[in-house]
């Protein structure tokens, strides 16, 4: 079964849910860098506070800020043992997309399966606003999805250039959609 996992997505498609899901599973190291983004938020550091006003804007944060999070967190399971893992959420574009590629070199690691999860907008947005999160209204929702499309959809071809992607229908029960992804990763 494939071990070391990107998910990607629009905003609200489910990636977090199925992600976290999946690493429960399958014992796998789950590395969202909204939650962590969260985390530093909530904890109110200087780092917080400027993803804050970042995410507050509907934009995302630096390339170099999530590239650290991610490059801390896989050293330390390596360090540790290793171990499959998850990404959810990173890489956002090409740039990021590259220096992961470098980082996991680095490491002995690759990329086995890119799981793309695929969602109408009206879903989306429907989504989002049901989260109840501060930072999501629909003027937001909609400038994070245009976001996405500009900066996330070259990473798409990116992956699929390298025979990684593999898209699933991210419309139905939370059971359903992790089913369709499980059986990605035989």
């Amino acid at each position: 079964m494939k071990q070391r996992l990107l998910f990607l997505g629009p905003p609200g498609a489910g990636k977090g849910t199925q992600a976290q899901r999946l690493a429960e599973s399958q014992g796998l190291l789950h590395l969202s860098t909204g939650d962590l983004l969260r985390a530093e938020v909530a904890a109110g550091s200087a780092l917080g506070k400027e993803a804050e006003a970042v995410m507050a804007r509907g934009e995302l944060v630096s390339d170099a800020l999530v590239l650290a999070i991610v490059r801390s967190r896989l050293e330390q399971q390596a360090a540790a043992g290793g171990g499959g893992w998850l990404l959810d959420g990173f890489p956002r574009n090409v740039a990021q997309a590259d220096a992961l590629a470098e980082l996991l070199e680095e490491l002995g690691q690759q990329i086995e399966l890119v799981v793309l999860m695929e969602l109408d907008d009206a879903v989306l947005v429907q989504r989002l606003l049901s989260r109840g999160r501060a930072d999501d209204n629909e003027a937001v929702i909609r400038h994070r999805l245009e976001v996405y499309r500009q900066q996330t959809e070259p990473l798409i071809a990116y992956y699929r250039e390298r025979n990684l992607l593999a898209p699933v229908e991210a419309a139905g029960t939370v059971e359903e959609i992790g089913a369709r992804i499980t059986a990605l990763l035989a």
